[in-house]
């Protein structure tokens, strides 16, 4: 993980957006990490867009303003990049992370001409399938750790088995449920990853050969 990790959060009230960057706060506070979790909220009602943020440091974080030049975005609803500037000071040598069924090249005209990373997590499909309903802030929330970083696949779930085990105790089935979303999402993330970085190498081979035939 590089020394201090910022994360923005794009959502709509009620689908865990904020639950989310403060769970990954959680965690990583767990592993030993400097945290912040910071929501911000538009209009409060069900629907509206909310925001929120993550810094994570090995240091001890000084800064306490919200997050304008993120390392990573996180995009719970598609429907949003319609109408938020999600990509507004996303880092290029960064990525954002959007839950639809769409593919990377499907959803990148959608971004303003952001050029970097662009990741894809069906999260409905996900959770309806391992906890029978559209709660997407559990797979995204495995998603965004597995792309950012912070922490070690072990550790992160370990952590998040001891959360939900605590939150759920006497419901098993919801943590088994819970976990399992977890993994299916951050598999996913880990293919999206290899998928990028095989991508990005096809066009650095490209651009030298284009580069050879030029001189």
């Amino acid at each position: 993980m590089k020394n201090t990790v910022e994360i923005r959060w794009h959502g709509r009230g009620g689908q865990g957006a904020k639950t989310a960057a403060l769970l990954l706060a959680d965690v990583a506070f767990k592993t030993g990490c400097c945290v912040q979790g910071l929501p911000e909220y538009g209009p409060e009602r069900m629907g509206a867009p909310i925001t929120a943020f993550n810094r994570i440091s090995e240091d001890k974080i000084r800064v306490h303003s919200n997050i304008y030049d993120p390392d990573y975005v996180v995009v719970v609803d598609e429907t949003l990049l319609h109408s938020v500037h999600v990509t507004d000071g996303l880092k290029e040598d960064g990525a954002i992370i959007v839950n639809t069924a769409k593919s990377a090249d499907e959803i990148r005209p959608l971004l303003r001409g952001y050029e970097g990373r662009v990741l894809t997590v069906d999260a409905r499909h996900i959770s309806e399938k391992t906890l029978g309903k559209n709660f997407p802030n559990t797979p995204m929330l495995a998603a965004t750790a597995a792309v950012t970083g912070i922490m070690s696949r072990e550790n992160f779930l370990k952590e998040m088995e001891a959360s939900f085990a605590h939150k759920f105790a006497k419901k098993p089935e919801v943590i088994k449920g819970n976990m399992a979303a977890l993994e299916m999402a951050y598999d996913k993330a880990e293919i999206e990853m290899a998928r990028e970085a095989g991508s990005s190498e096809k066009k650095s081979g490209a651009s030298s050969k284009e580069m050879k035939r030029s001189a």
